[in-house]
């Protein structure tokens, strides 16, 4: 009786696990089914995207009517070129991330808020509305909290999640009084009518500040960028690529689309501050970048450099140099999560990420570490790669609207060029530390997959940029025509 009772025991077990496996199994394709048939979709839109600068595929959802004309809301979604660019970053990445966890024992939970942050993304970059802007853009940070505070991979992991709640919710609350006090001048959130309707001055210097201490901490820009490197480090893989890759791109997004558009007196008005603090974040990004030992310290301090030499190019009110600030940030969303998806697979086989115990990698690991230069030479903006073309037409902006600026931010390249290669030789070149790795292995076919994908459209933008300044040059046209026609 015991012995059946064991064996029954056994088997309910068994197949207790082998449908939960299926389940996870099912989920895992179904997820990757979708999200490959929305960048199909996607591709296909693109072929009849209209490139006039306006926006395509506008979407009006009626359901919400009622609660439009309650809540004076208008339920629009759209794309244009900048919009379009950004959701298929997010698209790419999101879907080389669900790869990249196929085999993680929480792969369940990681999909669910991989979607959310997708989701939340796509309406972020689409909608019509300031206040629905402000609640997509601000609920992207409890998904993100999630990841971090959940699934970090050290002990100071919920320290990381408060660091970068507390830093991003600080400028919201100054972004959310902003928005309402120009409800309560215009009476309505819809950016295309606000655009026209023009501020005082006073007015676009206060709702200026207000915007831009949002989207500053989110870039983030010299001085609230103290918990970019403790969340990098912190986060897993998948949170470090969202975060390098898409997240950072929202204060882009919000400096274009909104600070130069809604308020371009207040923009003209405050470029000495930007780029005084831009200037210091490249310097602090850099220099810190360089004394670093570990992997994703390095990147995050990098990311950090070249986010600033991009709000650099933003407040250029150069046509060039705001077609090189979307390039150069789509680039570095590939760049970035590459040499992220590459530290992840260094620690999946040797569990440390401290540069001490590295060594000689190219003699074991040859496929990745030729990824790696290459990601290495896209850092430091080699002509070929894709980021050549975006600082160099985002620099040559700066030069034409403040010669010394241009200078000292050209520094960046050179500082770039020190830690990018110092990091690939120390872990790549010299002898193997077989006292610390004992076990190599090479890259799998899926990991091979997810860093080809990445170094495809890196080198298709580095060949042939137009690609992507094409999609975007009539949107950043108008954006540039705002800025510059509607100001003192």
């Amino acid at each position: 009786m015991s012995v059946f009772l064991e064996t029954k025991t056994f088997i309910l077990k068994n197949s207790k696990q082998s449908f939960y496996e299926k389940n996870i199994s099912l989920f895992k394709r179904l997820s990757l089914s979708g999200l490959s048939l929305i960048l199909i979709a996607t591709t296909y839109f693109l072929t009849f995207f209209k490139q006039d600068g306006f926006y395509n595929y506008i979407l009006d959802i009626n359901v919400l009517k009622k609660a439009s004309n309650i809540l004076n809301l208008d339920f629009f979604f759209g794309f244009d070129g900048l919009s379009f660019s950004f959701f298929f970053l997010t698209l790419i990445l999101t879907f080389l991330c669900i790869l990249f966890i196929w085999n993680e024992y929480s792969v369940k939970n990681y999909i669910i808020l991989l979607i959310a942050v997708k989701v939340l993304l796509f309406l972020t970059f689409t909608t019509f509305n300031l206040f629905l802007f402000y609640v997509f853009f601000e609920c992207i940070l409890i998904p993100m909290y999630l990841m971090i505070g959940l699934w970090g991979s050290r002990e100071k992991k919920i320290r990381a999640s408060y660091l970068l709640f507390f830093y991003t919710i600080f400028g919201s609350i100054l972004l959310l009084l902003s928005i309402i006090c120009i409800h309560k001048l215009q009476g309505n959130f819809h950016w295309g009518l606000l655009v026209f309707s023009g501020f005082p001055l006073e007015y676009q210097l206060f709702f200026w500040l207000a915007f831009f201490f949002a989207f500053a901490s989110k870039i983030p820009m010299f001085p609230f960028h103290i918990w970019l490197p403790e969340a990098h480090v912190e986060a897993p893989t998948v949170g470090s690529v969202l975060l390098a890759g898409v997240l950072l791109k929202l204060g882009v997004y919000g400096f274009i689309r909104y600070s130069l558009m809604l308020f371009p007196n207040g923009s003209y008005y405050f470029i000495p501050f930007v780029y005084s603090l831009s200037l210091f974040g490249i310097l602090v990004g850099s220099l810190n970048a360089i004394k670093q030992t570990d992997l994703k310290k390095v990147i995050a301090y990098s990311s950090i450099a070249h986010m600033n030499l991009v709000v650099l190019g933003i407040f250029s009110f150069n046509l060039g140099g705001l077609e090189g600030v979307v390039l150069q940030s789509v680039s570095h969303g590939f760049v970035a999560s590459a040499l992220f998806f590459i530290i992840g697979i260094l620690y999946n086989r040797y569990h440390s990420r401290l540069l001490y115990y590295y060594g000689g990698l190219v003699h074991v690991m040859p496929i990745c570490s030729s990824f790696m230069l290459f990601f290495i030479f896209s850092n430091i903006a080699l002509p070929g790669t894709s980021s050549f073309v975006g600082e160099f037409l985002l620099l040559n902006g700066v030069f034409q609207q403040n010669f010394f600026c241009s200078i000292l931010a050209a520094t960046s390249v050179v500082l770039s060029g020190a830690y990018s290669l110092w990091l690939y030789n120390r872990v790549n070149f010299g002898n193997l530390k077989v006292e610390y790795l004992k076990k190599f292995q090479d890259i799998s076919a899926r990991e091979f997959f997810i860093l080809y994908v990445l170094f495809h459209l890196s080198l298709i933008l580095g060949l042939n940029p137009d690609l992507l300044l094409d999609l975007n040059r009539y949107s950043i046209l108008n954006i540039f025509i705002f800025s510059n026609f509607f100001s003192f």
